[in-house]
């Protein structure tokens, strides 16, 4: 699950992570009075004003701008609430700006990028850091990967103290701002384990003329399987930062992910689902989507997935893709007949059922008086996927 920015900050700031203060608004006349506030309390005069959505690259897109006074926040705001913010991450349809963030400009004399995620190859955490801070890590790790400096934590024994001195020295700090750093390196790491992260980023940290060590931008993802444990973290989650049709196939329970294709999938099972995704694409079309509909399909499951699938415009065909293993074949196929009768599928439909009860699925959809092409072999289903889109 994915936060907004002022939200990962909250999160961090509970472990006690150095994050720049701020305040949101959802309205224009919300960040005056957020802004007179931070000015009568801290005497703040120079701010900044953040579009939160779930993406990166905001400030390059427009969305990130600085104010010199109490009137500019007014403007600024006006400017950024309401607009389309484009990315590099949400595509050109962009995403709409609910949320500003007014924060306090920070007088920064350089900037860093801290981060913890998974390394699945060592199943260990890693800590990523660089001098090039403000950059994509995946720019840096393209084009100058020795700028990035990475320490490993056995999940056993935990982050160790020298690692974190390790870190903050690679980086360059010194005197007073080396202690932040290594206290900022342990905290991050904590917080990262504690909330059951997937990602903790910081990008850029910042180190101030003041001499401390900041966060400015905050980046934090958390692991779904893990939100029982967190129902305040829960509670954050945005779901008009999300795609609508991925929101209302978890409310089935349905693992659903919208690509940009022209063949619908239904499949049960990760691996299955890969491998249809493959056959779409050697014959020669695009998948619209990923869709793992689970080992407890049923004909109401079925029948959402393919209101699902159907609700994208640019599905020419789908393709029904079962191994009857844990789920029946026949149930599934009992699924097709009852959602075909609730659900207009104006679009071609190739289905192949192997496994468990593969025959009498089979039967199940001949008799059913369904426009719908069956398959047995991988082969085959993908010579009728060719046929539908030609």
């Amino acid at each position: 699950m994915k936060v907004h920015e002022y939200q990962a900050k909250e999160i961090l700031a509970r472990y006690g992570v150095a994050v720049q203060a701020g305040q949101t608004a959802t309205t224009v006349s919300e960040a005056v009075a957020v802004a007179e506030t931070m000015n009568k309390e801290r005497g703040s005069t120079l701010f900044v004003v953040k579009a939160q959505i779930h993406a990166g690259g905001r400030g390059k897109g427009g969305g990130v701008k600085l104010a010199r006074s109490i009137e500019e926040v007014r403007e600024k705001t006006e400017a950024i609430l309401g607009m389309q913010l484009v990315t590099h991450q949400t595509g050109p349809e962009g995403q709409k700006v609910r949320t500003v963030l007014i924060a306090d400009a920070v007088d920064i004399k350089k900037e860093f990028y801290l981060g913890v995620t998974l390394d699945r190859q060592r199943s260990m955490p890693v800590i990523m850091a660089s001098t090039e801070g403000g950059v994509e890590i995946e720019t840096v790790a393209e084009e100058t990967p020795e700028k990035i400096l990475k320490e490993w934590v056995d999940p056993v024994i935990g982050l160790q103290a020298f690692q974190a001195r390790k870190i903050a020295f690679g980086l360059g700090f010194e005197g007073p701002a080396l202690k932040q750093a290594v206290k900022f390196v342990t905290q991050l790491y904590t917080a990262y384990q504690d909330a059951d992260c997937t990602l903790a980023e910081i990008n850029p940290l910042t180190l101030t003329e003041q001499g401390d060590v900041i966060a400015v931008d905050a980046k934090v993802d958390i692991d779904d399987n893990a939100l029982f444990r967190h129902q305040d973290l829960a509670a954050m989650r945005d779901e008009d930062e999300e795609d609508p049709l991925e929101v209302e196939a978890g409310t089935h329970n349905l693992n659903y992910i919208k690509l940009d294709g022209n063949v619908g999938c239904m499949v049960n099972g990760a691996g299955l689902a890969m491998g249809t995704m493959d056959i779409i694409k050697l014959a020669g079309g695009e998948p619209a989507n990923f869709l793992d509909v689970g080992g407890n399909a049923n004909p109401e499951t079925v029948e959402a997935g393919f209101r699902i699938i159907l609700r994208d415009p640019n599905v020419k065909a789908i393709l029904v893709n079962i191994f009857g293993g844990i789920v029946r074949c026949d149930r599934v196929a009992k699924g097709i007949v009852q959602a075909a009768r609730n659900v207009d599928i104006h679009v071609p439909l190739i289905v192949r059922l192997q496994g468990t009860n593969a025959t009498e699925a089979r039967e199940i959809l001949d008799g059913s008086g369904l426009e719908v092409e069956t398959a047995t072999l991988f082969q085959e289903a993908s010579d009728k996927v060719t046929q539908a889109l030609s």
